[in-house]
């Protein structure tokens, strides 16, 4: 019988590839990293990887079960070129869809959003909050993902810190939860989870272990689930100061985080 598999879901933006605001490059230029773009997008580059990361990652392929569990849309998702083979599942929607091949399943994603219409106040009534009391002064766009969840963005240099507070205090006895990461605030209901796709994606992989990577609020409940995680030294999580037992916190931030969090993957999956 073959041995079961390791599976390594990881989040992706500040995670595991970086836009040229996040790489967050130090010392002198001529000792930086170099770099390959992994996703172009209105025909610019827009995410990148350092070129020894895409080396590992496309490695971390050969010896895991690699899945992308990214916040993104389907459609947003799409645009990134990944090192390696493309992945069997990834996990889109923050939960709301998970891929295989490629696709949607659509029983799961039944399932979900029963679920969601079940437990948490409705889409409609979030996004009618979020305009009203969003000041324009501030906030930049409103948009919606998958008709799942709601987001906003904003300049980050304008906004009250008061104002996601009290956000984050109307939205949990509606069933939902608010993530602040970088110039973007995240409505998303509590059942939409990350960590849930993953336990299905084990279940039908028959994986005997899970690691796991993420940055931001959104990603806690992925690394609690599993066995082994890494949080890099910057982002949301960072911000807060979460730990937990089973997560391990990395001093490097930006881009070179991305590098060590696929060389701790690597290694341990390769154990």
């Amino acid at each position: 019988m073959s041995t079961p598999p390791v599976l390594v879901a990881s989040d992706l933006d500040r995670t595991l590839i970086y836009s040229a605001g996040a790489l967050a490059l130090a010392g002198p230029d001529e000792r930086a990293p170099r770099l390959l773009c992994v996703e172009v997008y209105e025909h610019k580059p827009l995410s990148y990887v350092t070129e020894h990361a895409a080396h590992l990652l496309a490695e971390l392929k050969s010896a895991a079960v690699f899945v992308p569990a990214t916040t993104r849309t389907r459609a947003q998702y799409q645009r990134i070129r990944l090192p390696g083979p493309p992945s069997r599942f990834a996990i889109c929607a923050n939960g709301g869809h998970v891929l295989v091949d490629g696709v949607s399943d659509p029983d799961w994603a039944g399932a979900v959003a029963a679920r969601i219409a079940g437990e948490c106040a409705p889409l409609d009534e979030v996004r009618t909050h979020l305009r009203t009391t969003a000041d324009p002064r501030w906030l930049r766009k409103e948009r919606t993902a998958e008709d799942l969840f709601a987001y906003l963005v904003v300049e980050r240099e304008l906004l009250p810190e008061e104002w996601v507070k009290e956000l984050a205090a109307w939205a949990e006895p509606r069933g939902w939860t608010v993530s602040l990461q970088g110039r973007k605030i995240y409505a998303v209901p509590e059942p939409l989870t990350k960590s849930a796709a993953v336990r299905e994606i084990a279940r039908r992989t028959g994986a005997r272990l899970t690691l796991a990577a993420g940055d931001s609020l959104l990603d806690a409940d992925l690394l609690l689930a599993a066995d082994e995680a890494w949080r890099p030294g910057h982002g949301e999580l960072a911000e807060a100061g979460w730990r937990a037992p089973g997560t391990e916190v990395l001093a490097e931030r930006g881009v070179l985080a991305g590098e060590e969090i696929l060389r701790r993957f690597l290694a341990r999956a390769t154990r």
